[in-house]
């Protein structure tokens, strides 16, 4: 570490690498809510947030645990999960008063068509205003989960839990447009 009287040591969350100031300050120089994404091993969440000089207001709050409500049977954090929570989070934002937001990932690099831009396609879609390349967004069979359908023929031992909850994955495109449909009503 380093040494002497002139050393500044970093913020707390700068130094856990949690936090990265500089990307946080141009997003918050914007003056909209944020769309902020993360994706944890086991689901995905996402969140509208205020900046407030007092502290972030966090003004509504979604993970894709919500989906099964709806009667999701597959997994919580793969792709079509994050786009059925990002159409959630945007139909609930348009109720809230909220129509345009920014996209805040984080730390995660920004990855063409990765789970993160599944969620900002979803909000889009539902009508929420948020600014992105067309070229980042995942592709209609990679939201729908035909991806997973085709690597379920050629591995089907891995699926054992997707069996469990009463959905084969070769049916799975068909059962994320059932879930969108009962989404936007």
């Amino acid at each position: 570490m380093a040494k002497g009287p002139r050393y500044k040591v970093p913020n707390r969350r700068r130094r856990e690498g949690r936090t990265n100031y500089r990307k946080r300050l141009k997003l918050l120089l914007s003056k909209k809510p944020r769309l902020v994404v993360r994706i944890t091993n086991q689901r995905v969440i996402a969140q509208i947030v205020e900046y407030k000089p007092e502290g972030d207001r966090v003004l509504l709050t979604l993970d894709s645990a919500k989906l099964r409500e709806l009667g999701w049977k597959g997994d919580l954090n793969n792709t079509p999960a994050a786009y059925l929570t990002g159409l959630l989070i945007g139909k609930k934002a348009l109720e809230l008063g909220v129509k345009e937001a920014i996209l805040d990932i984080g730390l995660r690099s920004p990855t063409k068509g990765s789970r993160v831009f599944a969620v900002l396609r979803g909000a889009v879609e539902a009508g929420l205003k948020v600014p992105h390349s067309e070229e980042v967004v995942p592709d209609d069979e990679r939201v729908l989960g035909k991806h997973i359908a085709e690597f379920y023929k050629e591995h089907p031992e891995r699926f054992g839990e997707y069996e469990k909850r009463g959905l084969s994955p070769e049916d799975l495109p068909k059962h994320v447009e059932e879930i969108k449909l009962k989404i936007v009503g």
